[in-house]
């Protein structure tokens, strides 16, 4: 059979750093020629990074990606680098398509290009685009019509893109036309435990096609979402040859033993499972027989909480590095949510680029204070104390107040100390709010919600305490001190904001709680499905109530890093002004 060596690049590109994005290209693609690779793959919209959202509309933006992809062919010549065959993502446009109602301006493509000998051998426009989920990509993107089949050392490769294959169709037509390997670029992002379905994807498609099957895929963090790589190549029964880390930056290679291609070149007018179908031969004969890599990587999964604690850390590392901070800010209470936050911070950037500011007040515990400065001294963080107690009095003496405003005032104080501590040394300020408490409303607007990035806003409260004690866990397994204190796991969650004030003198127990959100905002499930399931009549209307009334307030909230299925963000789009309410 003929052999190939194919490498798959998955990086870590910058929405909008279409010069950085090229540079990365051309680092790996020299390190893929150097590991002796044929064929290097990068993720999808590579050049320009993913998800561009309505930049794509702007025709400079465009022009910029066409134009990069142009040097970038000749760049790769000046390097030497002329015979290696490099597919790449990037944002093209048709003409075939004039301007109108309906279609996005300037009729702008998801494309991948394939360059080899100092040209653009072919290109090939994304056909499936999907519009789910955090996904918006009929507002962006026209689809391509056309499947192409690129030939390289004698063997056939298909060409698609993402949502391509998690659609039927395209990767049909490339089984249809006798491809003996499907390469498929991806920018999919990350959630919870997706990595199995996304082996179990590609091999059914690798089945279905008997063929070969590459998934590239990016890493790193945009805005709300987070790429996890996962790279991975399967051979036509669905095993695994290679498979790249989560999280990591990596060059994953695999040497191909691949049938040749059979297929004759088609005729213009041919169709194959419904699409027409090229053919661009770039080398039609095999190559001389070579010694294959002898045991190609197949790197080991993190465990569950693992995975969305690293998921989290990348979101806010790029999150912070991408928008030109170095270091973050956030009130550190003693409490889980805050702690964690921490934890997450120092691991991510870094302890001596976090700062904690603790801001007692009459009602705080002196726990909560104990326990803020042993995570300082555990961890290494910087911590502040600045307390609120004379702040509040100056308030109460010029207004009068009690009850939740003068709660929330408390939380206002404190917010107006971070974000002038924000603007004086240019922290980036963090949201320590978890998901449970943004569903229910349970966070003060324009206090404790401030901020610019809000590491779980898609936690769960009891996912929160699960998280806190498998970092403990693991810091426990490698001889270290956990850097979480143990009285913050284990004692009740507490605002205090009032005297003896618990969560759960408001709220049902969050493991009650999380359930009920799941069901309702996850699941789309109403009132009546969810307490046919045995839930409390009460306890449903109760929260449902706590969830609908809390859209303005989940509106103004930070964005944080997508870790589970649906997210209060872009998957989550329910209007502020509304009467509709569940009914038993």
């Amino acid at each position: 059979m003929p052999q190939l060596r194919l490498a798959l690049a998955q990086i870590n590109p910058t929405v909008g750093d279409i010069p950085g994005n090229l540079d990365q290209v051309l680092t790996f693609s020299k390190q893929a020629h150097a590991e002796g690779a044929h064929v290097v793959a990068f993720p999808e919209m590579m050049l320009t990074g993913y998800p561009i959202e309505d930049l794509a509309l702007r025709a400079n933006f465009v022009d910029a990606s066409r134009v990069a992809v142009s040097d970038l062919a000749k760049t790769l010549v000046e390097e030497g680098l002329g015979d290696l065959v490099v597919v790449v993502g990037y944002l093209d446009c048709t003409d075939d398509i004039p301007d109108r109602l309906g279609v996005p301006k300037g009729a702008p493509t998801n494309a991948a290009a394939v360059i080899t000998g100092g040209e653009i051998a072919t290109r090939y426009f994304k056909h499936h685009l999907p519009n789910y989920g955090v996904f918006d990509e009929f507002r962006w993107f026209v689809p391509g019509n056309v499947m192409q089949v690129l030939q390289v050392n004698g063997i056939d490769i298909g060409l698609v893109i993402c949502e391509d294959i998690w659609q039927d169709g395209p990767s049909a037509a490339c089984a249809a036309a006798e491809t003996s390997l499907l390469l498929v670029l991806n920018g999919s992002p990350y959630d919870r435990n997706k990595d199995d379905v996304r082996h179990e994807l590609c091999a059914r498609r690798a089945r279905e096609g008997e063929c070969t099957l590459a998934y590239v895929n990016m890493i790193g963090g945009q805005d709300d979402l987070v790429f996890e790589g996962d790279s991975i190549v399967v051979d036509k029964a669905g095993d695994i040859l290679a498979r790249a880390g989560q999280f990591t930056e990596e060059l994953l290679i695999v040497d191909l033993d691949l049938p040749a291609a059979t297929s004759p070149m088609p005729d213009p007018d041919d169709r194959f499972g419904g699409f027409k179908v090229e053919r661009t031969v770039i080398t039609a004969n095999p190559l001389s027989l070579y010694e294959p890599i002898a045991h190609p990587e197949i790197a080991d999964r993190l465990d569950d909480f693992g995975e969305v604690y690293e998921a989290i850390g990348m979101g806010l590392r790029d999150y912070v590095r991408k928008n030109g901070f170095r270091t973050v800010l956030m009130g550190v209470s003693g409490g889980i949510d805050s702690t964690l936050v921490a934890v997450i911070a120092c691991d991510a950037i870094g302890s001596d680029n976090v700062y904690g500011v603790s801001n007692p007040s009459k009602w705080s515990s002196e726990h909560s204070r104990t326990d803020a400065a042993e995570l300082a001294r555990r961890t290494g963080m910087h911590l502040d104390t600045v307390a609120i107690a004379p702040m509040v009095d100056t308030f109460t003496q010029a207004i009068e107040i009690d009850g939740l405003a003068a709660e929330n005032l408390q939380a206002r104080i404190r917010a107006v100390i971070w974000m002038a501590l924000s603007n004086q040394h240019g922290h980036l300020v963090l949201a320590c709010g978890n998901k449970s408490e943004l569903a229910v409303g349970y966070s003060t607007i324009y206090g404790d919600a401030v901020g610019g990035f809000a590491p779980l806003k898609d936690v769960p409260k009891t996912l929160v305490w699960e998280l806190a004690k498998w970092r403990n866990a693991s810091a426990a397994a490698r001889g270290e001190v956990p850097p979480i204190p143990e009285g913050t796991i284990t004692k009740p969650p507490s605002a205090e904001l009032s005297p003896g004030q618990l969560d759960s003198d408001s709220l049902p127990p969050y493991e009650l709680l999380d359930q009920i959100i799941e069901e309702y905002v996850a699941k789309d499930r109403g009132s009546r499905e969810i307490v046919a399931d045995g839930f409390d009549k009460a306890t449903v209307e109760k929260v449902i109530a706590l969830i609908d009334r809390a859209e303005y307030k989940r509106r103004q909230y930070p964005p944080g890093p997508k870790v589970s299925g649906r997210n209060f963000g872009r998957d989550w789009r329910v209007p502020i002004t509304n009467r509709w309410r569940e009914k038993l």
